[in-house]
């Protein structure tokens, strides 16, 4: 399946981005960047992709900063958005099968580019399993339910 695929990055990744583009266009993903501009963090760039996924503009969104990790911390705040940082090419299969994550995060400091588009391919190739993880990813919205009727209230 091809998806429509957000990328973005902060100034720490736009080299590995780059390659992520290439790579992902080579093999007919249509990609949109919706990178930093001047002024803007990690946050605003995470908080833009993430809602164009909630939106259903995309259906998968790669983000990349020094680690990943704010990235996925912002992005996870965004409702119905399971975002995981992406150190290795198993962690990139289970996001997918086990945790359903639509968007893959990736930290430019931590890995090459060669290994981040190893574990990206991983990533784009896995589909949520189901199964026994379908009750846990149910739980994870059950969460993010409540604690929006709580910030609510």
């Amino acid at each position: 399946m091809t998806y429509r695929i957000a990328i973005g990055c902060d100034d720490a990744a736009f080299e590995m981005k780059d390659a992520m583009i290439a790579y992902l266009t080579e093999r007919g993903y249509p990609v949109t960047d919706l990178s930093a501009t001047a002024g803007e963090d990690y946050p605003d760039v995470a908080e833009r992709v993430a809602r164009s996924v909630a939106r259903g503009e995309h259906e998968r969104a790669v983000l990349v900063c020094g680690t990943g990790i704010g990235m996925a911390i912002a992005a996870n705040k965004v409702p119905g958005i399971r975002a995981a940082q992406i150190p290795d090419s198993y962690s990139a299969e289970r996001a997918r099968k086990s945790n359903d994550a639509q968007i893959a995060c990736f930290g430019s400091r931590t890995m090459g580019v060669h290994a981040a588009l190893v574990c990206l391919d991983h990533w784009l190739v896995s589909d949520f399993a189901g199964g026994g993880s379908a009750p846990k990813v149910e739980k994870i919205k059950q969460v993010e339910s409540r604690n929006r009727a709580t910030a609510h209230a």
